[in-house]
Order: structure tokens, then C-alpha cells, then sequence
């Protein structure tokens, strides 16, 4: 990418037309990634399955993403960056029709495989895409209009998804997405300039196999790990030995070949290193509260699914307003970006741990909105920090691994948060329980019980009912801990981040 106001000669209305067509396809791509959660109950319904058959929709889409991911980089070098970015469009608008058109919990399944594969290189690309596409002074505005696709994708399709089975079915909420899937991919084939003459390259296969069932294994171990209780499982403990053994082959054969699948020479430019750290905690830290109060806020403190919807959508206008501040900020330090918005989700996530059952709208209509802030504000500085000094030839591949370690980082937080809520909550249970004796002098005292009474059987149901409502959520309120801690992490981190020149094109 050059620094003129011209780059690739390409005139202004055709790179605004090249960023329209771009965000379409990666925002329906983002929002896919989460819509499928809200169908689960009608799709087990239609398909007489079990609910952890059901489960298979969300993790083999889940697995092809991550396997295709490091992908993008090879398929760029073999067939370019034009015909990959169209044609995994167009796939993966064709695959989500198919998926709204199965009638059957294998057919289903395979459509949610080839989905999730085919649109795997299409976020890493568009950022590409679109980097490569402007001025590089532009590129704070750029990162932002992508971000904002990236992180509104997900809070707007599960209400989409929700809204659409409850006035039709499931299957529309697929439906839906696929005019504009087929908008982009004509947009991209008419505005995407053609692609210089690329030559034959070799795949790794011995890095790629690795690789693809080391990430496939850690997948599974995240995705199944809870239902199974974890390392009491065989299965568990099969994968991630699988899973170990997968991983010390490839940083072997990748340390040690001439032509590895993945470079991990570009681990020695040090920005580059720390920020696929810090992207690895940015995506623990994206949609762990997305996925955690909802169901806190149903099953225990009685909020309807509507309000829920204005929750979470409140973290897409603090995501908006983050993106816009972003612009700006990244034209100071991209340093001072990222600490500000570490900074504000150690204060979200010190908010949350003080909130209990009774909590009110207007707190978590504010909370979610200061996460959405946060949110926003580091995606910009993190991204133009992490690439300032790589050759733009480099970019693909390294773009797909930074996209491919956001979202193992969202499943691997999600998955001990959710553990740990699971753990503490049974743990208060039984602790609570204890205190509840006929022997326990306190109890008798009558402003100690209230209203509750151990005397019937109605009444004993009610304290047991109450005594799980307070037991979860302490387990939450530790989840909400640990999101505090990784939060702090993240601002001690970027202080290890170097300024750094831009580095030459290549």
C-alpha cells in the first residue's frame, strides 16, 4: 500500500463503492456467527433432535471457521485476493440458503460446515481489503468503518434471528441474509480491481493438517468441555492430548521447512507478537458479557426477552460512538487508544461485580454501553498498532491469524466464565443450604426469615428457589471478576507496545 492520495489508481467513488460492498459481506458474515444461537430451540423442534445434537450447528460452523482461518493466506497467494474474497461470498450466500432449506439435522449440520468455510477468509480479507484500498492516512477511519461492522454484526443478529422465527421461522432468519450476500458479491466483482498474475504455490500440507486438528481439538475441548464436566470426560482428555501433540508438530515442522504454512518469523517484529496477545484478550473481553447476562437476567432477576434485546443493543451505539472517538484517537499514540479503552472495561467489568438480583435498566443499559465504548475504541489503535510495521505483503496471512486468535479467545473465556459459574454457583448452593436447619438459633429470629418460612413444603420451595437465584449469582459476579482481571492484563500489556516506524512497502 503506497501513501498517496491514489493508491492502485482507484478513484473515490469507486473506493467508497469497494468499502460498501466490503462491510456487507463481512458485517452478514459477523452477524451469522451469533443469529444461529437464537434458532437453536426452534431448529431442535424441526428436526426431533436432542439438545446436544442440536449443539453440532454452533460447533461445526464454529470448527470450519477456525480450520479455514489460517487459510487465507495461502488461498491469497494461490488464486488472489479478487477471485478469494468474491467467490467466498458468494459460497457462503449460497451455503446459508442451503442451510434455511435442510430438512434434516445431518443436512443441516454439513450447510453450517461449508458456511462457516467458505466465509472464514472473508473478515481478515475485507480488512485487507480495505487497508489496502486507501491512503494509509486514511487508515484510522478505515479500521473504524470495518470494526464497526465487525462488532455490530454480532448484537444485531441474534435480535434478527430472534425476530424473524417468531414472525416466520428459523429458516427466514437465513433467508433474509442472502440478497445481500449476492449484492456484495456483485459489488466486489465490479469494483475490485483485477488481480496481478499470481504464480503456482505449494500448500503445507504437513503445517495445515497440524494445525487445522490442533485448532479443531481446542475447539471441541471449549465447546464441549462444560456438558462433558470437563477432564472427568475421555473425550476431553483425548482432544486436548490430540491437541498438544497437533501443535508441537507444526511449530516443529514450521521451524524447521523451508515454505511453512504460516510464518512464524513474523513473530520476532515485536508489535506484531504483542498484538496478537492483546487481541487474544480483546476477543475474551468482546462478547463474554454478551453471552453471560442474558440468561442471568431471565432466569434470575425476571427481565423479558424485549429488554434484554434493548441491553445488549445499547452495547452497539457505545460501539458506534468508541469507533467514531477512534478515528481520532488514532491519529495521536495508538498506545493512548488502547489504554483508554482497557481502562474503561476495568471499570464496566468493577461496575458489574457490584450489581445483584435487583438490578435496574438504567444500569445496564449504562454499563453496556461503556463496554460497547471500550470495545470500540481499541479495535482501531490495536490494528494499526499490530500491522505499523509489517510489509503489506505479509498481511494476509498474518491478518488471518490475528482474526483467528480473537476468536478462539471469545470461545475459550466463554467457555471457563461459564465454567466458573457453574462451579462457585453449585458450590454457594451447598453452603447456603447448610444454614438452613432447624438448629440454626438465628433463623428464629423474625427479622432474620421476613417472609420465608421452613414450615410447609411451599415455603421450603420457595427458600430452595431463593437460595439458587443467590448461589448463580455469586457465580456470576465471579465471572464478572475474572472479566475485570483480564481487563487489567490488557492495559499492563500495551505499555510493552513499541511506537515503531511504518514499515516500507513491499
Amino acid at each position: 500500500m503506497t501513501d498517496d492520495d491514489n493508491p492502485h489508481g482507484l478513484t473515490p467513488l469507486r473506493r467508497v463503492l469497494i468499502m460498501i460492498s466490503v462491510m456487507l459481506g463481512s458485517t452478514l458474515y459477523s452477524t451469522t456467527l451469533l443469529i444461529a444461537s437464537t434458532l437453536l430451540p426452534q431448529m431442535q423442534g424441526t428436526m426431533a433432535a436432542t439438545s446436544d445434537e442440536i449443539a453440532w450447528v454452533m460447533t461445526f460452523n464454529i470448527l470450519a471457521t477456525a480450520v479455514m482461518t489460517p487459510m487465507t493466506g495461502w488461498l491469497v497467494a494461490r488464486f488472489g485476493r479478487r477471485s478469494v474474497m468474491m467467490w467466498s461470498i458468494f459460497g457462503f450466500s449460497v451455503c446459508t440458503y442451503l442451510c434455511g432449506q435442510a430438512d434434516s439435522l445431518e443436512t443441516l449440520v454439513l450447510w453450517r460446515i461449508l458456511q462457516g468455510g467458505c466465509g472464514a477468509p472473508v473478515v481478515p480479507l475485507s480488512q485487507t481489503i480495505l487497508l489496502d484500498s486507501f491512503p494509509r492516512r486514511q487508515a484510522g477511519m478505515v479500521t473504524s468503518i470495518f470494526g464497526m461492522g465487525a462488532v455490530v454484526g454480532p448484537v444485531i443478529g441474534p435480535a434478527l434471528g430472534g425476530y424473524l422465527s417468531d414472525l416466520y421461522s428459523w429458516r427466514w432468519a437465513f433467508y433474509v441474509i442472502v440478497p445481500v450476500g449476492f449484492l456484495s458479491f456483485i459489488g466486489l466483482r465490479l469494483t475490485l480491481p483485477p488481480d496481478a498474475n499470481t504464480p503456482s504455490t505449494r500448500l503445507d500440507w504437513t503445517g495445515f493438517l497440524s494445525l487445522a486438528v490442533a485448532i479443531s481439538c481446542v475447539q471441541l475441548v471449549l465447546s464441549r468441555g462444560q456438558r462433558l464436566d470437563w477432564f472427568d470426560s475421555m473425550e476431553i482428555i483425548l482432544e486436548t492430548a490430540t491437541a498438544i501433540i497437533a501443535f508441537y508438530v507444526f511449530v516443529v515442522h514450521s521451524l524447521t521447512t523451508d515454505r511453512p504454512f504460516l510464518q512464524l518469523r513474523l513473530l520476532k517484529d515485536r508489535n506484531y507478537a504483542m498484538g496478537l496477545v492483546l487481541v487474544f484478550i480483546y476477543g475474551m473481553l468482546n462478547f463474554t458479557p454478551m453471552v453471560l447476562l442474558p440468561p442471568m437476567l431471565q432466569a434470575y432477576s425476571g427481565f423479558p426477552d424485549p429488554i434484554i434485546g434493548e441491553v445488549l443493543g445499547a452495547r452497539g451505539i457505545g460501539a458506534v460512538i468508541g469507533f467514531f472517538s477512534a478515528i481520532f484517537v488514532a491519529k495521536l499514540d495508538p498506545r493512548i487508544g488502547m489504554v483508554i479503552g482497557f481502562g474503561v472495561q476495568v471499570i464496566s467489568g468493577i461496575w458489574l461485580t457490584q450489581i445483584d438480583l435487583n438490578v435496574d435498566m438504567t444500569s445496564l443499559v449504562s454499563n453496556s454501553i461503556l463496554q460497547g465504548f471500550a470495545v470500540g475504541i481499541i479495535w482501531v489503535p490495536l490494528t494499526v498498532a499490530t500491522f505499523r510495521t509489517l510489509e503489506t505483503r505479509f498481511w494476509p496471512e498474518a491478518m488471518s491469524v490475528f482474526h483467528l486468535l480473537r476468536n478462539i479467545g471469545s470461545s475459550f473465556f466463554i467457555s471457563i466464565s461459564v465454567a466458573e459459574i457453574v462451579r462457585t454457583s453449585a458450590q454457594n448452593y451447598s453452603r447456603m443450604n447448610e444454614m438452613l436447619s432447624p438448629f440454626n438459633d438465628r433463623l428464629a429470629l423474625p427479622w432474620v426469615m421476613g417472609a420465608w418460612t421452613m414450615e410447609t413444603k411451599e415455603g421450603l420451595a420457595r427458600l430452595a428457589k431463593e437460595v439458587d437465584r443467590q448461589a448463580s449469582m455469586i457465580g456470576y459476579l465471579n465471572a464478572f471478576a475474572m472479566y475485570t482481571a483480564a481487563s487489567a492484563v490488557g492495559v499492563l500489556l500495551v505499555l510493552t507496545i513499541r511506537k515503531g516506524r511504518r514499515a516500507t512497502p513491499a
